[in-house]
């Protein structure tokens, strides 16, 4: 058989396309937003792609399946478990074929086999693979978001993310029996997980991309516990804040994803109109790295560096409802196409307009008579002593549980993607923000300094 592993790394999310060497047929399952590489990718091999599926409905990424199949012809394939609320609203427009636990899937001399697996979502299925030519028994498991490298999906997001309230327990329990059902398969199977290290769909997500059913049973915490009390208990301790958008992508991918119909660059701005934008409260959104906007930025604008954390960050502080620009880094050829492919994957698609941001674009700006801003940064030994006095506030942007781990004495804590609704509950004065590293911290200071605040970043992180 083929299969072949796609990975995006600003998502940490894993889709996969099978083949069977006796059929031109392919399956891909869990597509994102980025249907052509499955499409290419097919093409390379001599491969069409007839089936299109997924595990369940996506939280963190706006899914592909259902354009991947109307771009192809290929049949849909949804779950049909989990009850009436979590069943796929546009799977009969789609003519989608509804799988249920032990339905089948056929390409040539392979059966992929439904298992309903719930607990990370109702209707979540992992998908067990049998290559006949080979074996009457099973290779491996797409296990969707239901067992990662050294880690399981998470049961909190329906109640943290989608605020289903009263879920997060319920799922846990179902998590637990889930994994119970795994008891009678083999050592030898492959585990393909939907995610990677980085992702907010665990807390403890390993980096290599598959494992065995084995090692997870020696290696992964979630096989050690037999009680069900302790399991519900260990897997909803430490869970990282889920972003806001997660339960934007719940409904969008429930409901139906817009068809994109492939990739669209967004119209480029004068520099001259940026004061005009900024006066009308439009969000401009620069990319560049952050040492570079530190030194110099148009004030107004916030910064949202264009790396592997930028989808993440862009879906905490990126409003849906309306459109918002692009400064791009003029130094990077891709950056453009970059930042638009990523925003999409995660349904950010009113970008209104961009523009390089260059010493041309700063210079035009301060030929209007304005200024440029710039964002100062602390050590922790010129902190010190400003702290002890009561003279600067310092600011802990890092998660609850990083908070809980330990924090600097008299630091305040307000998580970074809760900042812009919360921004009125920041003490009056200088202000200092951290977090481990000085990343975070770098998106907060830029947040607060478009505010009108004096701001220092503190170099380092905690």
């Amino acid at each position: 058989m083929l299969l072949k592993r796609f990975y995006d790394d600003g998502l940490s999310q894993a889709s996969y396309l099978l083949a069977s060497e006796r059929s031109d047929a392919a399956l891909v399952v869990d597509a994102n937003r980025d249907v052509e590489q499955y499409i290419a990718a097919a093409e390379a091999e001599g491969l069409r792609i007839a089936h299109v599926t997924e595990t369940h409905i996506h939280a963190d990424f706006v899914s592909g399946s259902r354009e991947l199949a109307q771009r192809t012809g290929a049949t849909l394939y949804l779950s049909d478990e989990g009850g009436a609320d979590w069943r796929y609203g546009f799977a009969a427009e789609s003519g989608a074929v509804l799988l249920q636990h032990q339905s089948h899937i056929d390409i040539g001399d392979l059966t992929i086999t439904a298992l309903h697996t719930p607990g990370h979502t109702p209707e979540h299925l992992s998908f067990l693979v049998v290559d006949r030519s080979a074996a009457p028994v099973p290779l491996g498991m797409l296990s969707g978001d239901f067992v990662f490298v050294g880690d399981v999906g998470r049961p909190d997001l329906l109640e943290k993310a989608a605020n289903v309230q009263g879920t997060m327990i319920a799922s846990a329990r179902q998590l637990f029996q889930s994994l119970a059902r795994l008891r009678d398969l083999p050592d030898h199977l492959q585990i393909w997980p939907g995610h990677g290290a980085g992702s907010a769909c665990g807390k403890s997500l390993g980096a290599m991309p598959q494992s065995t059913l084995g090692y997870e049973r020696i290696a992964n915490w979630a096989f050690h516990i037999t009680d069900e009390a302790k399991f519900v208990s260990a897997v909803l301790e430490g869970q990282p804040d889920p972003p806001s958008y997660f339960g934007e992508m719940k409904r969008i991918n429930r409901d139906g994803p817009r068809i994109l119909g492939g990739s669209r660059r967004p119209q480029r701005i004068a520099a001259a109109r940026v004061g005009e934008l900024l006066a009308q409260g439009a969000l401009l959104v620069d990319t560049r790295p952050a040492a570079d906007y530190a030194a110099a930025h148009i004030p107004g604008t916030i910064n949202i560096p264009l790396n592997r954390s930028f989808t993440t960050w862009a879906g905490w502080l990126v409003p849906y409802t309306q459109d918002f620009y692009l400064l791009i880094d003029h130094a990077r050829v891709d950056a453009l196409d970059r930042a638009v492919r990523d925003l999409a994957m995660i349904g950010l698609d009113r970008v209104g307009g961009y523009l390089d941001c260059d010493e041309d674009t700063l210079a035009t700006w301060r030929s209007t008579g304005a200024t440029l801003g710039s964002i100062k940064s602390i050590t922790p030994g010129q902190l010190a002593e400003p702290l002890r006095k009561g003279e600067l506030s310092v600011i802990d942007v890092r998660d609850g549980y990083e908070w809980d781990d330990g924090h600097l004495p008299g630091a305040r804590h307000l998580p970074l993607g809760n900042l812009p609704a919360r921004f009125a509950e920041l003490p009056a004065g200088p202000l200092v923000m951290q977090c481990m590293t000085g990343s975070r911290s770098a998106i907060a200071a830029s947040i607060a300094a478009a505010r009108g605040r004096e701001v220092w970043n503190l170099e380092g992180g905690f």
